[in-house]
């Protein structure tokens, strides 16, 4: 394929692995063509961008392409900017891990694409919310994904109370996430917190070696010893598939 026969430019959305372990063969083969043709990037981190990119493929040239940060600092100006180059070139959005835009800063240059009549073509790959969703048995029709919840631990278990109530009305999987360092803070507010039946799904270091998805009761996972490390986690809660 040749992205220089595109009748338009577009903005390629372009996920990545969501760990340090995996080769190309977690990659679809076009993803990694559209990577290699492509010249123009924007990412959270310029250094993590590159690594991503000679994962993908040895013969990307490094020093030929721009790389643009584009992170939750990221400005109107600059987001303006960013536009304006796509509307003659093609270019692509890299996560810092797996699906761009999803708990992830370049929704902000998407919405500023659609407005300005770009093109943009999310391409297939890993994504830790609807894997880590898909395998929990836990209601794949209706679900909800709150990002992080706050920091302060009785703050947290307010809104954990909060999400184990909207689960049990609606029926509708809460899907949650927190930084690694605090996920065994939050693992010991959920089985604090929550009813004995509540389901509680953890899906730790998805497609990495001694990663793990397991769904348990809370009064499972209060009768395990289980230390969650400074992992990436998905927290899930909710009642059983019907």
């Amino acid at each position: 394929m040749s992205l220089t026969r595109e009748i338009e430019p577009v903005l390629y959305l372009l996920p990545v692995w969501l760990g340090e372990a995996g080769g190309t063969d977690l990659m679809p083969p076009r993803n990694i063509a559209i990577a290699e043709e492509t010249a123009l990037f924007f990412c959270e981190k310029e250094r993590t961008a590159r690594r991503m990119l000679r994962r993908m493929s040895k013969i990307i040239d490094l020093n030929a392409i721009e790389l643009h940060v584009l992170d939750k600092d990221s400005d109107a100006a600059t987001i303006s900017s960013y536009v304006k180059m796509l509307a003659t070139r093609t270019g692509a959005i890299i996560s810092e891990a797996g699906m761009p835009c999803i708990a992830d800063p370049g929704a902000r240059l998407v919405a500023a694409a659609h407005r300005g009549g770009i093109r943009v073509e999310p391409l297939t790959g890993p994504t830790s919310l609807l894997l880590a969703l898909a395998g929990s048995g836990m209601n794949g029709q209706r679900f909800t994904f709150h990002g992080y919840l706050p920091r302060e631990s009785a703050l947290r278990k307010q809104e954990i109370k909060k999400l184990e109530q909207e689960a049990k009305r609606t029926g509708g999987a809460q899907l949650f996430i927190e930084t690694p360092y605090r996920n065994d803070a939050m693992l010991a507010d959920l089985v604090s917190t929550c009813e004995g039946g509540t389901l509680l799904c953890i899906a730790i270091d998805l497609e990495q070696p001694g990663g793990s998805l397991k769904t348990r009761t809370i009064t499972a996972w209060r009768d395990t010893t289980t230390q969650l490390g400074k992992r990436p986690c998905v927290f899930i809660l909710g009642i059983a598939a019907r």
